[in-house]
């Protein structure tokens, strides 16, 4: 006998769940586009949507573009309420956003406008991944994705009355509502050190930054990387009956993780070098391989017998010469990415690379080491918050990942 109550209830709810249909609860409605060539149709005081505008956010009330009257009439387009649930139907199955304000959808939806009595916006949102599971494998059958309005409206759905279905969806959207205030604030604190790497760091062709800390006047000097950076290559084969950690880069220079022990014999031809990590605490791995997909960072974790792959050249750190946190949001500079990186690349546009040995000759502007210590000090408090910021945001989106597992059936 299936369960019929979910593990986490609000108080006073006791009644079982009843299995339905989504068209019972519902009308799944399509959409449709007026044709492109007639501007009598297009520019006009309705909303249009196109799957592309669903992202993120849980309501919409405003699309990219709009159509007339005349445009609506002419075209398999509808009026959908407020309330209504987009549903992306097409390649990009399962993404949706509720309508804060009446609109239509172009023919990549086939959009869930719920019955007042019967089922709330809020409680069929919150099941998105359940209705994205649906739509992937329902869809999966022909050679162009996509799920029907009909094959939809067939879905089975564990539903509980309204007002319980009420309180559900009036405690994620909460949940949401939490999540993006949080969101906001990382995205604004990332956007505030963006700022300030644009002012701390010297323009092209100029020789100081455009705000600095006090004290400091003298211009900054041109330095080889290789003068304060150098690669070492004393790396051991791996022992197969020993258990290692891999190295794993995140991309565009977002730093270095060390990932879960694997056993020598299970690690792959191309993970044959083993470094120590103790006796070179200050190492910098660098990708060689594509650009866009590459990275540097520095690695946060120190042990003898992480793994590296041939295409990830370990440099070790002389401290006397430039500051590990200076170096760190140098590299997340435009003129780092253009100098170092963009002028140094090699091969064709399928494998672009770049050789340790040219980006180590690369010749980049530097303060003092002073100076460079406040700078770098100063963008550790800011990566510090967002890191923060970051954990604190992980942390909720898991917890909801948690009561949606447990507040549905």
């Amino acid at each position: 006998m299936s369960k019929k109550t979910p593990q986490i209830r609000f108080k006073g709810f006791t009644d079982d769940w009843e299995e339905r249909k989504l068209g019972e609860l519902s009308n799944i409605v399509g959409g449709g586009t007026p044709s492109t060539s007639n501007p009598e149709y297009w520019d006009g005081d309705i909303d249009w949507y196109a799957p592309a505008e669903i992202g993120e956010q849980s309501y919409v009330s405003k699309s990219k573009k709009t159509i007339t009257e005349l445009g609506l009439k002419k075209s398999s387009a509808r009026i959908l309420p407020v309330g209504t649930v987009l549903f992306t139907s097409r390649a990009g199955i399962g993404n949706t956003a509720i309508l804060a304000k009446e609109a239509t959808t172009n023919q990549g939806f086939q959009s869930i406008v719920p019955d007042q009595n019967k089922l709330d916006s809020y409680f069929i949102f919150s099941r998105t991944n359940e209705l994205k599971r649906y739509g992937e494998v329902t869809g999966a059958g022909s050679t162009f994705v996509e799920v029907s309005g009909k094959q939809m409206s067939k879905m089975s759905i564990m539903v509980p009355e309204l007002s319980e279905q009420q309180k559900i969806g009036s405690f994620f959207k909460q949940v949401d509502n939490t999540i993006a205030l949080h969101q906001r604030k990382l995205d604004l604190i990332k956007e505030q050190k963006k700022g300030f790497l644009q002012k701390m760091f010297p323009k092209n062709g100029e020789k100081v930054p455009e705000l600095r800390f006090e004290g400091f006047t003298d211009d900054w000097e041109e330095r080889k990387l290789s003068s304060g950076l150098r690669e070492y290559t004393d790396r051991v084969i791996v022992e197969d009956d020993k258990e290692y950690y891999q190295i794993s880069v995140r991309n565009n220079f977002g730093g270095i993780t060390l990932r879960g022990l694997k056993m020598g014999n299970k690690i792959g031809r191309k993970r044959q070098a083993k470094i120590n990590l103790t006796k070179y605490p200050q190492t910098l791995i660098f990708t060689r391989q594509t650009v866009e997909q590459g990275g540097i960072g520095w690695v946060d974790k120190y042990c003898d017998g992480a793994i590296v792959t041939e295409n990830m050249p370990t440099i070790s750190l002389d401290t006397s010469v430039f500051s590990k946190y200076f170096l760190t949001n140098l590299f997340q500079t435009r003129i780092f990415y253009k100098n170092a990186i963009l002028d140094n690349v090699e091969g064709g546009s399928a494998q672009i690379a770049i050789h340790e040995s040219k980006l180590l000759s690369s010749t980049l502007l530097f303060p003092n080491l002073d100076e460079q210590e406040k700078i770098g000090k100063f963008f550790k408090q800011f990566d510090n918050t967002i890191a923060l910021h970051q954990r604190k945001l992980d942390l909720i989106k898991e917890q909801k990942k948690g009561f949606l597992q447990k507040m549905f059936l």
